[in-house]
């Protein structure tokens, strides 16, 4: 492994050095939230437009079998930015609305080493990976650490997901447009005589259906409990305009030196709310509109390339955070307005699932400077961004920084097959792993939940060992476990190496 894990460096190092270390490429990496593998028209969907993310993948490579490393949000960011599994670290899992910083100082991170290589970097967006330090964040004054201490030159985030409070934008340290005379403060438990969405719930513009009915801020009850910052609360129609807007004054700045961009979206995490320009474009009610709002931030990105001459030599990756998930805590009839959609396309599972549509995820790369238009299955995971977009910018990777992260910048440029031998799969909901190697899929026991009771989402929990071929059942209907023991023992037994390891090896 250690030999491969070389050649490839020096591969992805050849791809670097032949565009020269003057022109390596801004990357922008558009980080959807609970979209589905079929939720956008290249990949299968029908009834909702979505021309942008559409022409990016006619211009550039689309992959089937890309992978986020967990079916839930905060451990696939994590994953993603520190090039190290999310499952090997305790406290990883859904990030509270207090929350602390879970990427430590100091922890090597992929903006940080891409800084260290000559890049500007910005993260604008939701975070949900935590903020500030033990016992809470000071959300009144300077709240740090955050993405700053970890290799973002900027940040204009939503601190955790549009479902949670606070509801405020952060800009580097501190809230943006709080009153000193009304701060904000987070709670566990509610304040005295706070309305929320039980008492108040008649007067909601959108109605929960589970757990979503504390502090209420722009007529949508929460997770959570905030009291002040009034002025500061956002309004989530307008959500999507101030993070586009946030991406254009960031281009403007700079020039010279190359650029990372996590732009990290809140569609299609509820509650679903687009703008109005976007109410009624689909059939399927809020869940296809925040679908097609996220394509114009998609085309509003790529428009602010291309008119100052950055398109060309821009990488830009499109993902999604996890599989995709309908009825998350509100009533915004995503069940009953599904039609024939299918989110998931023709895969099994969703948020939350160690089946395959809780991790493979739509996956597109365009970059008219390197990379051709096309198709292509080579299996690839978010874990591995970090050694990839290290290996483009021409900077090798330090001992021990990014251990589960392998160089498939070749197979992410389309310039060769080379890719991973396997990917595992976590839910983020239980400690059992799922590998899926070449087209067998393997999934651990675990007696917990097989449906969740308020979501309905299947998690693949199963008291025995569960193995499918996935070139003939891509739906993972029939478990063939007991007609190939031999297998199932192979992918346990990876699965365990995996555990073991510490480092590269």
């Amino acid at each position: 492994m250690f030999q491969t894990l070389r050649l490839l460096a020096l591969l992805g190092a050849a791809i670097a050095a032949s565009i020269g270390a003057a022109e390596a490429p801004n990357i922008v990496l558009i980080y959807a939230d609970d979209l589905g593998y079929g939720d956008v028209g290249c990949y299968g969907a029908k009834s909702i437009p979505t021309p942008n993310i559409d022409r990016l993948a006619a211009g550039g490579l689309r992959f089937t079998s890309g992978y986020c490393t967990s079916a839930t949000c905060t451990p696939s960011r994590y994953s993603l930015l520190t090039g190290q599994y999310a499952w090997r670290t305790p406290g990883t899992g859904i990030a509270p609305p207090n929350g602390t910083a879970l990427i430590k100082p100091g922890t090597p991170t992929l903006p940080q080493t891409l800084r260290e290589a000559g890049y500007r970097t910005a993260v604008i967006g939701k975070w949900h990976l935590g903020l500030g330090a033990a016992p809470k964040p000071n959300w009144a004054g300077e709240i740090k650490p955050g993405p700053l201490e970890i290799g973002f030159d900027e940040s204009f985030i939503l601190p955790t997901t549009n479902d949670r409070v606070p509801c405020v934008y952060v800009r580097g340290h501190r809230i943006v447009g709080q009153d000193p005379d009304d701060p904000v403060d987070v709670f566990d438990t509610q304040p005295d005589d706070q309305p929320t969405g039980i008492t108040q719930r008649d007067q909601l513009k959108m109605d929960w259906s589970h757990g979503h009915n504390e502090t209420i801020v722009n007529g949508i009850s929460r997770i959570g409990f905030m009291v002040g910052g009034v002025a500061a609360r956002w309004i989530d129609e307008t959500m999507a305009e101030i993070f586009v807007k946030e991406v254009d004054t960031f281009l403007d700045q700079g020039k010279a030196q190359p650029f990372f961009l996590f732009y990290s979206a809140h569609q299609t995490h509820v509650p679903r709310a687009p703008n109005a320009m976007f109410v009624g474009a689909t059939p399927h009610g809020p869940r296809g509109d925040a679908i097609v709002e996220l394509d114009w931030c998609v085309g509003k990105i790529v428009a602010q390339l291309e008119q100052r001459g950055m398109l060309e030599n821009t990488l830009i990756l499109f993902t999604s955070d996890n599989g995709p998930i309908l009825d998350d805590g509100y009533r915004d009839q995503a069940n009953e307005l599904l039609g024939n959609h299918q989110p998931a396309g023709a895969f099994r599972g969703s948020k939350y699932s160690r089946f395959e549509a809780g991790t493979r995820v739509p996956w597109i790369v365009h970059w008219p400077a390197e990379v051709k238009a096309g198709v292509t299955d080579a299996m690839i995971s978010q874990v591995d961004l970090f050694a990839s977009f290290c290996a483009l910018a021409g900077t090798n990777l330090a001992e021990g920084v990014a251990t589960d992260s392998l160089d498939l910048s070749q197979a992410l440029t389309g310039h060769r097959p080379a890719a991973r031998e396997y990917v595992v799969e976590h839910s983020g909901l239980t400690a059992k792993l799922a590998v899926r190697r070449g087209d067998w899929k393997y999934i651990e026991p675990d007696d917990g939940p097989q449906v969740l009771t308020n979501t309905g989402a299947e998690t693949a929990n199963s008291f025995h060992p569960q193995l499918y071929n996935l070139s003939t059942d891509a739906g993972e209907r029939k478990n063939v476990a007991g007609k190939h023991p031999q297998i199932v023992d192979q992918l346990a037994n990876l699965l365990q190496q995996e555990r073991r390891k510490t480092g590269r090896d």
